[in-house]
């Protein structure tokens, strides 16, 4: 059953937390579920416990993806930093615009991350190499606390979302890299647990109907929008972070943990 989203004065408290450090410990012990062709699981996912999914960008389409070698793999960083400065708990997650000279996904709202290189000495080091290059973010600014379960795209490119904490926001001067990022910005991360700015569509995939999921989100002076992989990966965090499911139906592609 999902429960009623909250006011936006009134953020979402973070289960038995009293800041950052008790929420890196609890993090630190999280288990992702193994992988497995069943998207589709009941709530609730707690630590070590079932999987959720989320909404992905997607085509209808009636001819299998051209699939990649499975050694395809990337992966991204959720930035995690508290808000306000008073320690309330409200979490905010970093986030890019993409440069609209790329050649996939221009302007697109994305997490700081990318392919994996032959250099990189696991998944952790791929998302760090690939945000202090994005977004000039140190990596030494940042305590990776967990990993989440892969996230595999049409075309078999394995993601996985690695989760760090950024304690000293101020600590972190951004510095974009002009060929790949447009923007940096941030945005609450309960967002993606709400139904507020939020438009969902049905997709078919190979005969599996699924929601893509969009958020939008207003600065100061710009509007962005948040979907397809970045916002199903941001739902799965939202619901490990807060112990709670999205007070809307996900139904998410069953491609992306097969």
């Amino acid at each position: 059953m999902s429960t009623p989203p909250p006011s936006r004065n009134s953020p979402l408290p973070l289960p038995d937390s009293h800041g950052l450090a008790t929420l890196a410990q609890r993090l630190r012990r999280y288990k992702p579920p193994p992988p497995s062709g069943q998207a589709d699981r009941p709530w609730p996912e707690t630590l070590g416990g079932s999987e959720m999914g989320a909404g992905q960008r997607s085509e209808i389409a009636s001819e299998p993806p051209r699939r990649r070698p499975k050694s395809a793999r990337a992966a991204v960083l959720i930035c995690l930093f508290e808000g306000g400065g008073d320690g309330d708990g409200h979490l905010r997650v970093l986030l890019t615009k993409r440069a609209s000279t790329l050649s996939a996904h221009p302007g697109e709202v994305s997490l700081p991350g990318g392919k994996r290189e032959e250099g990189d000495a696991d998944d952790v080091a791929t998302a760090l190499r690939e945000a202090k290059e994005e977004i000039g973010l140190d990596p030494s600014l940042v305590e990776v606390v967990t990993v989440l379960q892969p996230f595999v795209t049409k075309i078999g490119i394995t993601v996985v979302p690695v989760v760090g904490i950024l304690a000293d926001k101020n600590a972190y001067h951004p510095a974009t890299n002009p060929a790949e990022v447009e923007a940096i910005f941030d945005a609450p991360l309960e967002m993606f647990l709400q139904d507020e700015n939020r438009r969902a569509e049905e997709r078919e995939w190979m005969g599996d109907k699924y929601l893509l999921h969009r958020f939008d989100y207003q600065t100061a002076d710009k509007k962005y929008e948040i979907f397809a992989l970045t916002a199903g990966i941001l739902i799965r965090t939202a619901s490990v972070v807060y112990q709670q499911p999205p007070a809307f139906a996900e139904r998410c592609p069953k491609f992306w943990h097969s």
